[in-house]
């Protein structure tokens, strides 16, 4: 599903190279949930905009599906997130001039699908997390927990391959992050879904099938 072989990463700071991802080696199965922890500034969101499609790799392949999504231009790299990716964020990233539904809706219209069947399949994902009757809220009248949920259905509501999750409980409460841990990953798993999500959450991370750390550059099992 997922192999990354020699992925390499360098950033300019104060004039100087600074190496991020430094010959990185992962391989994902079909349906796998991988955990990737780390401190900050290791490289765990770089990580994640490469295997999105967002940055490109200084050197290295990264192919999804049997895809080098790294030799891709920009447009085919777009197309390919928007069919293939769902991505949930710390801070929910909805877009505040659109509803509930209009949110969840919005990836299936950038993969053409539109009108009666557009909203019948938002309001069925909203439905799945428990957010059925707020389809026509203002995002900001929801609290962080439900805006978290209405992240969950737009990341998963064009049936993605792949799912991608960055810090997912990071802005949440304990309580409320247990119940998102419990939605994220049966949702996942019952789409058949591969996740790799980074985070500092040791509960979300013991609910993945592995756990790696992401240090030097280069992932190792976690100890």
């Amino acid at each position: 599903m997922l192999a990354l072989s020699g992925v390499s990463r360098s950033f300019r700071e104060g004039g100087r190279a600074h190496r991020v991802l430094d010959g990185l080696d992962l391989a994902v199965a079909t349906a796998e949930a991988v955990a990737i922890t780390g401190r900050s500034g290791s490289g765990k969101s770089t990580l994640l905009n490469l295997l999105s499609g967002i940055e490109r790799p200084d050197s290295g392949r990264i192919e999804l599906d049997g895809r080098d999504i790294g030799a891709l231009g920009e447009p085919a790299r777009t197309q390919f997130r928007r069919a293939h990716v769902g991505f949930v964020y710390q801070f929910f990233n909805l877009v505040p001039t659109l509803d509930v539904e209009e949110n969840v809706r919005l990836p299936l219209e950038l993969n053409g699908v539109r009108g009666a069947e557009a909203r019948r399949r938002s309001a069925a994902m909203l439905q799945r997390v428990g957010l059925g009757d707020r389809l026509g809220s203002a995002v900001d009248a929801l609290s962080g927990g439900e805006q978290q949920r209405v992240a969950i259905a737009r990341a998963l509501v064009h049936e993605p391959s792949f799912v991608l999750a960055d810090e997912p409980t990071g802005n949440l409460d304990e309580a409320t992050a247990t119940e998102t841990i419990a939605l994220l990953s049966t949702l996942v798993r019952s789409r058949g879904a591969t996740l790799v999500m980074v985070t500092h959450d040791l509960a979300l991370a013991a609910t993945a099938d592995r756990i790696l750390e992401l240090r030097d550059g280069r992932l190792r099992p976690r100890s």
